[in-house]
């Protein structure tokens, strides 16, 4: 077989060094919401109006129908063998498993309301459903649906619950359901819901009718409610950190724009109109912490004053990311370099976590933000 590159424009000797242009980024499409909205219709249903209401006509007047299902407080359902079993595999070994001879099969569907299986035998003859019969037995077409291998209706059903059905009152039941019928993604949206309304719906019936009937299942839900809280508390106090890292990182490259550049009232060069922004957020609030060092006569007492004690731990922070404090020009740098070398372990350890935290935060790399540290002449 032919090497397929030969005859690709791609491959040929002037595109080698030159890779394809990329597709076009993809455009959203109304197509699903028309195909879910066409899915969930009055009667879903591939065929024709024509053909559907000729079904429905034949359910409903059971011309000729040979099959008897019975239902709870003594009804009578009729149908025809050959479409139901057609249509279900369990319900035509159920047909077969009728040993009496007679015209007429005899099979039994209980547990659930009359009327609801009368829903779930016309869906079998046409996949036509009212909307009215959906909104009241879609429970108990989900597990007829289930029970008796009826994927068309159980998707109906499924398709139903997420986009109008599912409530926080009902959202137990259906949980449980789920979980008894099947459904995975059902059964997912359900504990998504679970967890995002807890509160409510730990007050619902059928939260504590589960409790009575399901203690376990119940253990299961408060253990996934506490696992999530504590991963909520965990991302909230991640991006705290991360927050605050990078507001020390900002506040490190604003150091050395005012004492490299200058800066409003302070640095080498000052600006002539104050309220210009310079784009280093940070300035405005360490030019404040600057001048309050500058002036504060409690800075040298331990422990004296809050501002100038964060003004100290900004500088050391910063000397410690300095690379070269001789040229640098932020004040105090080399001191706090000649500083270190006096620190515990434990102190040591602190710090360097703290650098490299503050560092990964921009993904720097290194060189570029320590080269801003240094006064460079050419």
């Amino acid at each position: 077989m032919e090497n397929i590159n030969v005859y690709s424009p791609e491959c040929s000797p002037g595109n080698v060094s030159s890779p394809p242009s990329p597709p076009p980024p993809p455009v959203k499409s109304t197509k699903s919401k028309k195909s879910t909205d066409m899915f969930l219709q009055k009667c879903n249903s591939f065929a024709s109006k024509a053909t559907r209401d000729s079904w429905d006509r034949m359910f409903d007047e059971a011309h000729g129908a040979d099959v008897l299902i019975h239902t709870d407080d003594n009804g009578l359902i009729y149908a025809h063998s050959y479409v139901i079993g057609m249509a279900s595999d369990v319900i035509r070994g159920m047909m077969k498993q009728d040993k009496r001879r007679s015209s007429r099969k005899s099979i039994s569907i209980t547990g659930v309301p009359q009327d609801a299986v009368r829903v779930f035998i016309r869906f079998l003859y046409s996949s036509c459903y009212e909307k009215q019969d959906m909104e009241d037995f879609a429970l108990h077409l989900l597990v007829l649906s289930h029970v008796y291998v009826v994927p068309h209706l159980k998707r109906v059903c499924e398709s139903h619950f997420e986009n109008t059905l599912l409530n926080k009152e009902n959202v137990i039941d259906v949980f449980q359901l789920a979980l008894l019928c099947d459904a995975p993604r059902l059964a997912l949206l359900c504990h998504r819901m679970i967890l995002n309304s807890f509160e409510e719906v730990s007050t619902s019936e059928g939260w504590q009718a589960m409790k009575q009937s399901h203690p376990s299942l119940q253990k299961e839900l408060l253990r996934s409610v506490s696992y999530e809280l504590n991963s909520l508390k965990q991302r909230s106090r991640k991006q705290k950190e991360i927050q605050t890292y990078t507001q020390l990182y900002d506040a490190m490259e604003a150091f050395v724009h005012i004492c490299r550049d200058g800066c409003r009232e302070i640095g080498p060069t000052k600006i002539e109109n104050p309220h210009v922004s310079c784009g280093f957020q940070a300035c405005n609030g360490l030019e404040n912490l600057l001048k309050h060092l500058a002036g504060c006569k409690l800075r040298s007492i331990p422990g004296g004053c809050s501002r100038c004690k964060r003004m100290w731990q900004l500088l050391e922070l910063h000397s410690r990311i300095c690379v070269d404090s001789e040229q640098c020009r932020v004040p105090l740098c080399s001191d706090f370099k000649e500083r270190m070398k006096k620190q515990s372990r434990k102190d040591e350890k602190r710090w360097k976590l703290l650098v490299k935290n503050v560092l990964s935060t921009k993904r720097i790399g290194g060189s570029p933000y320590f080269l801003q540290a240094i006064d460079i002449t050419l």
